[in-house]
């Protein structure tokens, strides 16, 4: 039994959907380390160290659950803190192709580690951390897609 998964992501901003993954994961494993990590390929709104102070307020009751960031290859973190199982959270079917193109090259990088799939409760399975900013960027309705810390930084954000 392994003691220790990861799951990852750019969590700009962490959803409810991203949460219900979280909890899901910090219930089978005894350490779940959530792990921010920089896509060069997106443009993110909020810093990384924005991101990791929203996620532990809105992880702070989960006690296993630990947030840090990360720089480089998610397989060599997860080698680094003696974790065997990197979680991936799957909304709908069109995640899926995507996610075994990840898990697949994850295989050849370190075949000890093995991707568990979780997929997130369906009311959240339109959801993505994009649909949140547009919506919030035009003072939208959010409060059932976020936590309520995270609500309040997205308006504070497009306030400026």
């Amino acid at each position: 039994m392994t003691e220790v998964a990861v799951c990852s992501g750019s969590f700009d901003p962490i959803t409810y959907g991203h949460l219900d993954i979280i909890r899901k994961g910090a219930k089978v494993f005894k350490n779940l380390n959530v792990v921010v990590l920089n896509n060069s390929s997106k443009q993110p709104l909020f810093s990384v160290e924005e991101r990791i102070q929203l996620i532990k307020e809105a992880t702070k009751d989960i006690p296993n659950v630990h947030v840090e960031s990360f720089q480089g290859l998610l397989v060599d973190y997860a080698k680094s803190v003696n974790a065997k199982v990197i979680i991936r959270g799957l909304r709908a079917v069109s995640d899926f192709e995507y996610e075994m193109q990840i898990t697949s090259m994850n295989r050849v990088l370190n075949p000890e580690i093995e991707t568990f799939f979780i997929m997130t409760n369906n009311q959240y399975s339109f959801l993505s951390s994009s649909i949140v900013k547009e919506v919030a960027k035009y003072d939208g309705h959010i409060s059932e897609l976020v936590p309520p810390v995270v609500e309040q930084a997205l308006k504070d954000k497009f306030r400026r």
